[in-house]
């Protein structure tokens, strides 16, 4: 961060010119210096404050890891999306492959019958799964391969799984449901052990791939502007995001040919598909900024944090507490804080770590409330899904209906990065990160509430009422939907997708901005596993997730996105105040150190 220093005594000719200020401001005989924020190309405090924020282009590599992300996804997003009715709907009338054959406009497609708790139950693992595995991955990236050589050995891992996954759905395993269902787990687990180390890795590598620092530029029309890293990085992570869910309209063909063709046809094209990414790995081989591997930071941090905590510990919860909030709490794990004959072995680390540590932690506290937003985003990954399969498809696969999502946010995204932000910028208004996010969590609050009322309405026009109106059939064993268009289910599906723009996005970019530089997998898998807690939460509410339940259950996740969101506007408000301080951490100086290399000096290097 600059300094600034006014009102000098000195007068103009007795002033020192310091190196590293540029010197420029002069009142009424006195000399005002101020000098650069650290690592920027120029730029002042005062010019930070005073000019717009842009961001910079992005690099030609950059776009090869969205286009690895936009494969993987329409590979992840392709299988998954689709497993609801796979598990939960019985076969069709004559079918052997999950294909509707009577009545396709308003069948639904199954295959394994196992029932709406079965169902949520398997999902809600393989969310759990998926966002576990990426602490794995991040540790044989910092300790073993490197990002880059991760993501690649880990992409013929989850090839492997989506093979298994095609064989569980042939119509010899259908046959034999509990068959079928066993390799569909096993298929889960080695899916989602490949899926989670790519997700580690893939978005900080993303980021890395930008290298440009704060600095000074002259528009065409004459404004002078600064070019800003932070702006970049939003920008980067929104494109990004962007991928992932153009990627995920890849489950709006699978919807189709499961119902058309069966389930098998259904997972073998995202598996075909995933192929691209290895090939485009390879093909960028020799653009891409790889991070070699320089010792787990994750399993280091967690010494750091087991050795200062272990004189702090106690049976009696709020004597831990205090201590842990205790001003000395992290010295007893800094090297100077013992005699070098005296300082433990396990110490392989300098206090400047150890403050990243601290400091990293407090900003990663952010992460916390967020289980309680994907809460939320959970329902629309299967039981809105459910709530479709009760009224009228029209020729909509009701499992389609959940595309409306990802599609919302590849609508929506330009028009918040070349429009919304940039006419907030323009206008002086700081829509900050924890702003964002607030916002995220209260219109997913009303992404809940609208459903709730749907699914009152839905129990109200069902034939079946309240009972299982996605179960209700004809004497035929064809559906009896209620009288109510599907598309009228969309409404949940678009506002989560606002939602997102605002906090998981953000949660996105501000795990990598607030990372120092050597700790960016671990802030940016403890972010992810916020889904893992999220789907353990939900997990332990399985008994409450089933049709007659449903008004009720998006009615209380509504209230609680309300009432997190505004816990966390308090708990985290202030941080705003300090968001340029705290995406400075781990890249400048240490505290305390002064920088007097010589601007010559400066700019040789």
């Amino acid at each position: 961060m600059a300094s600034e220093k006014h009102g000098s005594s000195e007068s103009i000719q007795d002033a020192k010119f310091l190196p590293g200020t540029d010197n420029s401001s002069v009142h009424d005989g006195k000399f005002e210096e101020e000098s650069f924020i650290e690592g920027s190309e120029g730029v002042t405090q005062h010019d930070l404050d005073t000019l717009r924020h842009v961001g910079d282009r992005l690099p030609y590599s950059a776009w090869l890891v969205v286009s690895v992300e936009f494969a993987e996804r329409w590979t992840y997003y392709g299988t998954t999306n689709i497993f609801n009715n796979y598990i939960r709907a019985p076969l069709p009338k004559y079918s052997t492959t999950g294909a509707v054959i009577i009545d396709r406009a308003n069948g639904v497609a199954g295959a394994l019958g196992k029932g709406q708790q079965i169902s949520f139950a398997i999902r809600t693992f393989n969310s759990f799964w998926v966002y576990i595995t990426p602490w794995l991955g991040g540790i044989l990236a910092d300790t073993l391969w490197g990002r880059y050589k991760t993501i690649m050995i880990f992409s013929f891992v989850c090839l492997i799984g989506h093979i298994i996954l095609v064989g569980s759905a042939s119509p010899s395993s259908i046959a034999h449901p509990d068959v079928s269902l066993g390799l569909l787990i096993l298929s889960i687990v080695i899916i989602g052990l490949g899926a989670g180390a790519i997700k580690a890795n893939v978005s900080p590598m993303i980021a890395e791939q930008y290298t440009g620092k704060l600095r000074k530029k002259t528009l065409a029309s004459g404004e002078v502007v600064v070019v800003s890293p932070a702006v970049t990085v939003q920008s980067i992570y929104l494109w990004f995001y962007a991928a992932i869910n153009l990627g995920s309209c890849g489950a709006i063909s699978a919807s189709f040919i499961a119902r058309d063709h069966g389930y098998w046809v259904a997972f073998l094209v995202p598996t075909l598909i995933f192929v691209l990414v290895p090939i485009v790995l390879l093909m960028g081989k020799n653009n891409y900024i790889r991070t070699p591997p320089r010792g787990s930071i994750l399993l280091e941090s967690l010494r750091v944090i087991t050795m200062a905590l272990e004189p702090k510990w106690s049976i009696n919860p709020l004597t831990t507490i205090r201590g842990c909030r205790a001003a000395d709490f992290w010295d007893i794990s800094k090297p100077s804080h013992y005699a070098d004959s005296e300082r433990p072995a396990k110490i392989t680390w300098d206090d400047e770590f150890v403050e990243e540590v601290s400091r990293t932690l407090k900003a990663c506290t952010v992460f916390l409330f967020f289980p309680f937003f994907w809460l939320c985003y959970s329902q629309i990954d299967g039981n809105l899904g459910t709530v479709a399969a009760g009224m009228k498809l029209n020729g909509t696969p009701n499992d389609l209906i959940q595309n409306l999502n990802p599609i919302s946010i590849v609508v929506l995204i330009p028009f918040f990065d070349y429009i919304v932000y940039p006419f907030l910028r323009k206008r002086g208004i700081n829509f900050t990160p924890i702003k964002r996010i607030t916002a995220g969590f209260f219109v997913a609050g009303l992404a809940m509430l609208y459903a709730a009322i749907l699914q009152h309405y839905l129990y109200e026009m069902s034939p079946c009422h309240d009972l299982k109106p996605s179960e209700c059939l004809n004497d035929d064993g064809t559906q009896n939907p209620a009288n109510v268009n599907v598309w009228v289910v969309s409404g949940p599906y678009i506002l989560v997708g606002i939602s997102e723009i605002f906090a998981s996005i953000t949660s996105l970019e501000y795990a990598f901005t607030k990372a120092p530089v050597r700790m960016k997998s671990v802030v940016m898998a403890f972010s992810q596993f916020q889904v893992a807690l999220s789907s353990a939460l939900n997990f332990s509410l399985t008994a409450v997730n089933i049709e007659p339940t449903f008004a009720w259950l998006f009615g209380s996740f509504a209230v609680t996105a309300w009432v997190v969101g505004t816990l966390f506007f308090i708990v985290f408000r202030s941080l705003d105040r300090r968001e340029i301080a705290l995406n400075a951490v781990g890249k400048g100086a240490r505290a305390g150190f002064v920088d007097e290399t010589p601007v010559e000096e400066k700019a040789a290097l």
